[in-house]
């Protein structure tokens, strides 16, 4: 008998394109590191404008940590640096952060928190976090960049993350 059919797993390849904002738009290059999975981290998050002019740049750490924390974290600091009802755009090199913010999440809830296979979401609380940060914004798109490819800001924000984690 032939062994049960089993389907690969996969998962939509995405195109590398830079972000474009619209006008008024800010854009958040967000990115985190861990010395260590779990270990030390660090998270970074860039804040230009919709002409890519820098506005903010803000970082920081966690002893004990893993880098998946990190990538949020990054993306909730950066828009908690902005006032109520700014249209943003999250630029992000994790296809974590990017898939459970824009299709993850609605399945989980209706879950009751589960993951497909019936197992507790991690970070539920990081989740929340973003969801209602995001909520607190006029609009927010999440854009996904492939790291470590030479993009300036995707760069930098990767060079203070991990100086962020090396002094967690």
């Amino acid at each position: 008998m032939p062994p049960a059919y089993k389907p690969r797993r996969t998962t939509k390849k995405l195109p590398d394109v830079p972000p474009e904002a619209q006008p008024g738009e800010v854009l958040i290059w967000t990115d985190g590191a861990c010395q260590g999975n779990p270990g030390r981290g660090g998270w970074a998050a860039i804040l230009v404008d919709e002409r890519g002019s820098p506005l903010e740049e803000r970082s920081g750490g966690s002893p004990q940590t893993t880098n998946n924390i990190m990538e949020m974290t990054a993306a909730l600091e950066g828009m908690r640096a902005l006032p109520d009802g700014a249209a943003v755009v999250v630029v992000t090199d994790s296809r974590y952060l990017l898939d459970g913010m824009t299709s993850w999440m609605a399945g989980w809830k209706k879950r009751g928190w589960k993951t497909a296979g019936g197992q507790p979401v991690k970070n539920k609380q990081l989740w929340l976090d973003l969801e209602a940060e995001a909520a607190r914004h006029d609009s927010v798109r999440w854009h996904w960049v492939k790291g470590h490819v030479g993009n300036a800001l995707n760069e930098r924000a990767d060079e203070l993350a991990v100086v962020a984690a090396a002094s967690a």
